[in-house]
């Protein structure tokens, strides 16, 4: 089961987005600000992180940021959810490494939809990535014969 970590300051858009993933099959985690929605991220493992950007203590950037810069999650998708459009946002936070953007209010189709894009992204790469390992490491079993 997927798990899906909500870091999202208004209660009841965090409940509503716990309820929607819920019932989709996801293990959903939430937490309402960016230093607990980090500390929940160290502790879950998730497979996605849906981040809302206004949020009071640490915004949704400072927190990607964080994110960003820990090795078991540097690579965890990452969308922002925000009440914000503005260009210079947007740009902003798919310079820090945001993969997708929601706007508020979110269309539960259309959350659902970049949801499984994300995760199914992640596991092409996942899976691309241990394949690459894996021929890597047979190149290297043959150069090692051929030493013997």
């Amino acid at each position: 089961m997927e798990r899906i970590l909500i870091i999202e300051d208004d209660k009841n858009v965090r409940q509503t987005l716990k309820d929607i993933l819920s019932t989709q099959r996801y293990s959903v985690f939430d937490e309402p600000n960016g230093h607990l929605g980090i500390a929940r991220a160290l502790e879950t493992n998730p497979d996605l992180i849906l981040c809302d950007v206004m949020m009071p203590e640490m915004n949704g950037f400072e927190t990607l940021q964080a994110i960003r810069k820990v090795k078991g999650l540097s690579g965890v998708p990452f969308i922002f959810l925000t009440a914000k459009v503005e260009r210079e946002a947007f740009r902003n936070g798919m310079n820090l490494g945001a993969d997708d953007f929601l706007t508020k209010p979110f269309n539960v189709e259309e959350l659902l939809k970049v949801v499984k894009l994300r995760l199914d992204k992640a596991q092409k790469n996942q899976a691309a990535y241990e394949a690459q390992i894996e021929q890597l490491k047979f190149r290297l079993e043959g150069q090692n014969q051929k030493i013997r």
